[in-house]
């Protein structure tokens, strides 16, 4: 195809690009004669204020597969793929006033960590194992993918060229400055995203409507295609098993969100590395605030894209640019970065800094948490534990490097899958179920033994595999169940609960394990801000599925 961008959108995005760049090494400097520690390279020296962590945590979560895979689930789908960004809302309020006090009041750097401290290092190691492979093979490698598609369709960069240089790009800052630089720059990134993103989702609404604005065009879309906006879907839609009804508000949606934003990595670091938990707790606050208006940002646009493609009229109207790269039902993924290229000079640059910036971000996140685990759980634990600072600092770099060189083997080989947000979720929803028992488990029940939580982790992956494999394409289909993939998810990880519970009384004959953890219900108290702003939130929710239930 032909490039589409010109001088106006070359030199915003060329602006961004630099600013990030400046930023990230900036705050990345050390004073002459100066070592970073290893907790300023990891944690940012815990010193990150509530803004900056609430900014960070969706700068790190929303990313390519969010921006091009959910907006292209939303063409296919509709609002309801939203489920997954309202309730992980609710799931951030959870995390902030019952996961975190426990995790800061341990002073762990890496999620790992704390499994050794509850159950055992031989656990850590498995999950840590399970962890940089997941990031590398499935996370970074998706991101770096999707974002080379978008690169691919804007402005023609050939795949394996965009994979490079977005793994060049996020390398040129967080692989010296750590989660400091990561940080930082995701404020930055977290304006671009938000600011590009509502741009993008105005015109293309304005583009439905014939010029009549944003909310002339939200009304359009809602009347052209009414079943794009039902939240909860029921059995007859072709969809059913993506996002089955109303188990996604009491289903594995829980298990889906619980896990991510409670014991991932690339998550979580951010608010280990707060200035105290107060501040932490703000800072989640603040992002799930933002997570109501994620959907508007990147829903809403997919949808727009799925009535304009189904208007003859409107395909007309575009003219030779909106007839190039068009999405339809086996390519939804380009619905995206196809409403791009119709942008005008200058704004196209602005939407695309907007998107880079999502897929930098998280990029750098995933490198800096791979590198985290490695460094921290594996390293200092079995290669070298006396490193000092420099070596440690060292290794993490080193870490990064080759995680960012794998991913970016791994990228251009994820080609040709549909709906890739569902994708990643199915993938990661097959060992997520197993780990998540594990640790609330391991959170509030202080019988959990490390024998049970190992024999449980191990056996939810068969367990899983059991539920995902169904009973399609076996001549004796009687043995297996056909369930949606989030109803599978919820069953894995009761089943694992019930292992982890049997084994744990059984080694322990019902006594405590002698590491569980005591806790008091001191430390789960919140300000006054907190808890209004979580029922202000709460409230919010309740009035958007009321409003699109069905």
């Amino acid at each position: 195809m032909t490039n589409q961008f010109e001088i106006a959108d070359y030199i915003v995005f060329v602006g961004y690009a630099l600013l990030i760049l400046v930023v990230g090494l900036w705050v990345s400097r050390t004073k002459k004669g100066e070592q970073k520690s290893a907790e300023d390279y990891f944690l940012a020296s815990k010193s990150l204020p509530w803004w900056a962590i609430g900014a960070s945590l969706i700068a790190a979560n929303i990313s390519a597969e969010q921006f091009i895979g959910m907006s292209g689930s939303g063409y296919k789908v509709g609002l309801a793929i939203a489920s997954y960004e309202w309730m992980a809302a609710i799931t951030l309020i959870i995390v902030g006033k019952f996961f975190l006090p426990i995790f800061i009041e341990k002073g762990i750097y890496t999620i790992p960590e704390f499994v050794a401290k509850r159950y055992s290092n031989n656990l850590k190691t498995i999950l840590a194992v399970f962890w940089i492979g997941l990031y590398v093979f499935v996370n970074i490698a998706s991101v770096l993918y999707l974002g080379a598609l978008a690169l691919e369709t804007i402005i023609g960069i050939p795949m394996l060229y965009g994979v490079i240089g977005l793994a060049f790009f996020a390398a040129a800052y967080s692989l010296y400055g750590g989660l400091s630089a990561v940080a930082w720059t995701d404020v930055i990134q977290v304006v671009f995203l938000v600011i590009g993103g509502l741009i993008t989702t105005y015109l293309a609404l304005d583009l439905v409507s014939g010029g009549l604005g944003m909310w002339a065009g939200l009304e359009a879309i809602i009347e052209k295609a009414p079943d794009k906006f039902a939240m909860i879907l029921d059995e007859s839609n072709p969809e059913y098993l993506n996002l089955p009804g109303i188990g996604v508000l009491v289903g594995g949606m829980w298990v889906a969100n619980l896990y991510y934003w409670g014991f991932n990595q690339y998550i979580i670091q951010r608010t280990l590395a707060a200035k105290s938990l107060k501040e932490s707790q703000k800072g989640i606050l603040l992002a799930a605030g933002l997570k109501l208006i994620i959907p508007l940002i990147i829903v809403v646009p997919g949808i727009a894209a799925y009535v304009i493609t189904s208007d003859p009229g409107l395909m007309t109207d575009l003219g030779e640019v909106g007839q190039q790269n068009v999405p339809n039902s086996e390519s939804v993924d380009r619905a995206y970065p196809w409403l791009l290229q119709m942008l005008p000079s200058g704004l196209k640059g602005l939407a695309f800094a907007a998107l880079t910036a999502a897929i930098v971000s998280s990029l750098a996140s995933m490198l800096n948490s791979t590198s985290t685990i490695f460094t921290m759980d594996i390293y200092k634990q079995y290669i070298n534990p006396k490193a000092n600072d420099k070596l440690t600092v060292r290794t993490g770099r080193i870490a990064a490097t080759a995680a960012l060189i794998i991913g970016s083997v791994m990228a251009p080989l994820l080609g040709g899958i549909d709906q890739a947000f569902q994708f990643i979720q199915e993938y990661t929803g097959v060992v997520s179920p197993g780990i998540l028992a594990v640790f609330i488990l391991g959170l509030f029940w202080k019988k959990a033994t490390s024998r049970g939580a190992i024999i449980g982790v191990i056996t939810s992956i068969p367990i899983a595999m059991y539920f995902k494999v169904g009973p399609k394409g076996w001549s004796d289909s009687s043995f297996f169940i056909d369930v949606p993939f989030l109803d599978q998810m919820g069953y894995t990880a009761i089943i694992t609960m019930l292992i982890i519970s049997v084994v744990s009384l059984a080694q322990n004959k019902g006594v405590d394990d002698n590491k569980g953890i005591k806790v008091d219900r001191s430390l789960f108290k919140t300000s006054k801000v907190f808890n209004a702003g979580s029922f202000a939130i709460l409230i919010v929710l309740v009035a958007l599925y009321s409003l699109f239930w069905k």
